[in-house]
């Protein structure tokens, strides 16, 4: 990071945007904890005066950045490579948003021991545009649909389509058991925790965030099965967290699933967690819809040819 103080004027497409979110994004893989800190301190102002974390910035403010010294090997570039991969990704673009086909292993973006990640990658590849940012997440196992808005405007749309249900997100999975029905609706409160070394960890708890998927079973094998699964809500690691919850954690999880069923899944070649956005459907600028899919990964509807082998097929 540079070792100048900066003045940044904000420019419209951020106008309305917090002001934690913009330094974020600015100091590309500094801990938000480094920066609530600066508010704190005084250390970043708006317009010369001190500001809260959740202060919405306005076109034309002039922002002081202090000095930040970035962390070792936390300012990196995306490969050639990466880029030609993640270009070759892209399912839909316009003015308003990038929808990219995110492979599993990539994180959405950089950050703790991670230099960088999909939003990183693509500010590398649209240096024209003045606006990414992430409309929604996905963890790093998962890999298909992740939506970018090239807009603040867009952005602000589609976080309030989010709120109200507006964004239809379908999922693929793959399950460790079998369901008691062809269809089986989970709500269940999700609570935000610290685990082990301090990772985030989520569970199932009456004090939680209401959180409610609905599971579709697609194809059966002998002790697996195939899924869809309609994503109402958007709660960290909600899929992982419900299918554990109803006894059947998804195949490949390391954090929520079960050791000897991952071991087996090893056994026939699974080498990621298997979960896919496999389907989004959002509401466009001009009052339409917009359906983008992403097919299932070669990796996936391999092991799932190999599992057919060693497990016998049932009707779905």
């Amino acid at each position: 990071m540079g070792s100048q103080v900066r003045h940044i004027e904000i420019d419209p497409e951020y106008d309305g945007q917090r002001v934690d979110n913009y330094i974020s994004r600015e100091l590309r893989g500094v801990p938000k904890s480094l920066v609530y800190r600066l508010l704190r301190r005084g250390e970043v102002r708006v317009n010369g005066s001190r500001t809260k974390p959740t202060y919405r910035l306005r076109a034309g403010d002039r922002l002081r950045l202090p000095p930040v010294r970035e962390g070792r090997g936390s300012q990196q570039e995306a490969s050639t490579r990466v880029l030609e991969r993640l270009r070759s990704r892209i399912l839909h673009e316009d003015d308003d948003i990038i929808v990219v086909d995110k492979p599993s292993g990539m994180a959405v973006h950089g950050g703790s021991g991670i230099g960088y990640g999909v939003i990183e990658a693509l500010r590398q590849l649209r240096t024209d545009c003045r606006f990414l940012d992430l409309v929604h997440r996905l963890d790093r196992d998962t890999s298909g649909c992740l939506v970018v808005a090239k807009r603040r405007a867009a952005l602000k749309r589609l976080h309030a389509a989010l709120r109200e249900g507006g964004l239809d997100k379908r999922y693929t999975a793959l399950l460790a058991g079998g369901m008691s029905a062809a269809t089986i609706p989970v709500e269940a409160r999700l609570e935000r925790q610290s685990g082990p070394g301090g990772e985030s960890m989520v569970r199932v708890s009456a004090a939680g965030r209401p959180a409610r998927s609905v599971f579709h079973r697609r194809r059966r094998y002998t002790g697996w099965t195939l899924v869809d699964v309609d994503l109402e809500t958007g709660r960290m690691h909600q899929i992982r967290v419900h299918a554990a919850h109803l006894g059947t954690p998804l195949a490949g999880d390391g954090r929520y699933g079960e050791h000897e069923r991952n071991r087996e899944a090893r056994r026939l070649g699974l080498r990621r967690m298997f979960l896919h956005a496999a389907r989004l459907s959002l509401p466009a600028a001009d009052g339409t819809r917009l359906t983008v899919e992403a097919p299932l990964p070669t990796e996936l509807t391999g092991f799932l040819d190999r599992l057919s082998e060693h497990y016998q097929d049932k009707e779905s």
